[in-house]
């Protein structure tokens, strides 16, 4: 029960990383408040957790949108009184195409969800985090804004996941006189739905890339990583165990990157 009494905030808790990050700080005692832009896919998260130790409260909201991040937190304040633990997680991958076919609308959708998008979930969970006297922060970044740099077209996510590194290492230092420890995490390749939503046109390179993406991966030879593998490093980064640990980015690729 790493995370007995503890409240936690998982953005895009729908799905994917976010869906397994919920059920297992729930598991282990956590009050969990997930949001998203789809209210089914929260439900069906709260349903398929079943009878667990904690609780999760579906909370539909566009972390794109600052009214929605403001008024999710004061949803925490009101039902818990307390935050302990942010997974800022929301994000999109996009349009992945050369420089001079990305629209200034395409861009700046990427940008909104991933860079500011995190800024809000932070800025309005901050003041509770700072009023609990400690905490932890963790975001999710990528091995495409860390070192991987190969996937042609992918400049506004890549330049989003790489401008979340910058804010993470900031808020480390300006945030350690309270207590709050601010670290990320950049996948590799991960089995989601993510890739569904998007879009790769106009380039060959932007095919190749999805193929590239897809293979070489040393540690399980090709498979993608598991939605749950990564849970389990939010947990260890959200507990105690990593009470000296911030300012940090934690590779979880299979050993991806290292041949990219």
């Amino acid at each position: 029960m790493e995370l007995e009494s503890k409240v936690a905030v998982i953005t895009g808790g729908g799905s994917g990383i976010g869906e397994a990050t919920a059920k297992l700080f729930a598991a282990e005692g956590a009050r969990v408040a997930i949001c998203g832009r789809t209210a089914e896919k929260l439900h069906e998260t709260v349903a398929s957790a079943g009878a667990i130790a904690g609780e999760i409260v579906p909370v539909e909201a566009d972390v794109s949108n600052p009214t929605d991040m403001e008024r999710l937190f004061a949803e925490v304040d009101r039902r818990w009184g307390r935050l302990d633990v942010v997974f800022a997680h929301a994000g999109v991958n996009g349009v992945w195409a050369p420089i001079d076919e990305i629209e200034p609308k395409e861009w700046n959708r990427t940008l909104q969800t991933n860079l500011s998008g995190t800024f809000y979930t932070v800025r309005y969970g901050v003041p509770l985090l700072k009023r609990t006297g400690s905490g932890a922060i963790i975001i999710t970044s990528s091995i495409n804004g860390t070192s991987k740099f190969s996937d042609v077209g992918s400049t506004a996510y890549s330049a989003s996941k790489a401008g979340q590194i910058a804010f993470m290492k900031l808020l480390a230092l300006e945030l350690a006189e309270h207590g709050i420890r601010v670290n990320a995490i950049c996948p590799g390749s991960i089995e989601t739905e993510v890739e569904e939503y998007t879009e790769m046109r106009h380039t060959r390179a932007s095919a190749d890339m999805a193929d590239y993406a897809l293979g070489g991966i040393p540690l399980t030879g090709g498979r993608s990583g598991r939605p749950e593998d990564v849970a389990r490093l939010v947990l260890f980064l959200a507990s105690p165990n990593a009470s000296h640990i911030t300012g940090t980015a934690i590779t979880i690729d299979g050993g991806q990157s290292l041949l990219q």
